[in-house]
């Protein structure tokens, strides 16, 4: 799939991020790291993340397609259509929004433990079949 540029300034008090990717098609048995394989179903996907320093870099990095794969998000990104980008200040912290967001576009869990090795959550990706809200 071909990159999307998105031009976007980021406050300096921002360190999270939600990036939302359309699949337009099922995809079975992606291979995502160490994690394990995974189908994902067609519809909406968004990945929460942190960056404490260099949001616009890691933000950058993660939109592109064509990478060395190196979080999760790198292995299931060649098959998602970047849509939105969002950025929040760090104040509810990054599992808080995650939690916030998904229950507000009545996400549900595609890939346990995806994007969350660093904390006790079980995923920081979440699937709708409809269109999702970063706001």
């Amino acid at each position: 799939m071909e990159d999307r540029k998105f031009e976007f300034s980021i406050p300096e008090s921002h360190t999270l991020y939600a990036i939302k990717g359309y699949l337009p098609e099922k995809k079975e048995n992606v291979q995502i790291g160490k994690l394990g394989s995974f189908s994902f179903e067609k519809g909406y996907y968004v990945y929460v993340g942190s960056a404490k320093k260099n949001i616009y870099s890691r933000i950058n990095r993660h939109i592109q397609a064509d990478k060395k794969q190196r979080w999760h998000l790198d292995y299931l990104r060649p098959y998602l259509q970047i849509q939105e980008v969002q950025t929040y200040d760090g104040k509810e912290g990054e599992c808080q929004l995650f939690d916030r967001l998904k229950k507000r576009n009545d996400g549900t869990i595609p890939a346990q433990g995806f994007g969350s090795s660093d904390c006790k959550c079980v995923t920081h990706l979440f699937y709708s079949a409809k269109e999702s809200s970063l706001k």
